[in-house]
């Protein structure tokens, strides 16, 4: 994929996996929410006692693969530093806007109100990515 193509298909909607590694047990692998504007970070909000948390502070860098499921297969794996900040409300609730919609993604909120989040970041420093659509287009003919 081209640096355009590779951002603009981070920056759609999918729930990405991030990979944060673990001392002395496997990598954490867990299917998250994120937000991406072209050459900005990846923005995560994560539960404060979650072990994404933890892990963001102490390994200090992460993955995030995010994928199409569906012919023609795509995928983008950015990798980078990561650092975690505080709450902030306007995060939270455009992630929540984002992945659930206006209405649904308020009464989210409301239901984990009572929860502390904080914002996370990966700022992106490798890129790895794939696209099937020219092999597909090749074998079916254009």
């Amino acid at each position: 994929m081209s640096k355009s193509d590779r951002e603009a298909f981070l920056a759609d909607l999918h729930v990405g996996v991030v990979t944060i590694a673990r001392e002395g047990a496997p990598p954490l692998a867990a299917p998250v929410w994120y937000s991406y504007e072209a050459g900005g970070d990846v923005v995560f909000v994560f539960e404060s006692a979650s072990e994404k948390v933890k892990l963001f502070e102490s390994a200090g860098e992460a993955s995030l693969c995010v994928q199409n499921e569906a012919m023609p297969y795509k995928y983008v794996t950015v990798e980078g530093p990561t650092v975690v900040n505080g709450t902030d409300d306007d995060v939270q609730r455009s992630l929540a806007h984002r992945y659930l919609g206006p209405d649904i993604g308020d009464l989210y909120l409301g239901a984990i109100a009572d929860t502390v989040s904080r914002v996370a970041r990966l700022t992106p420093t490798r890129w790895r990515t794939v696209d099937y659509t020219p092999f597909v287009e090749r074998v079916a003919g254009g």
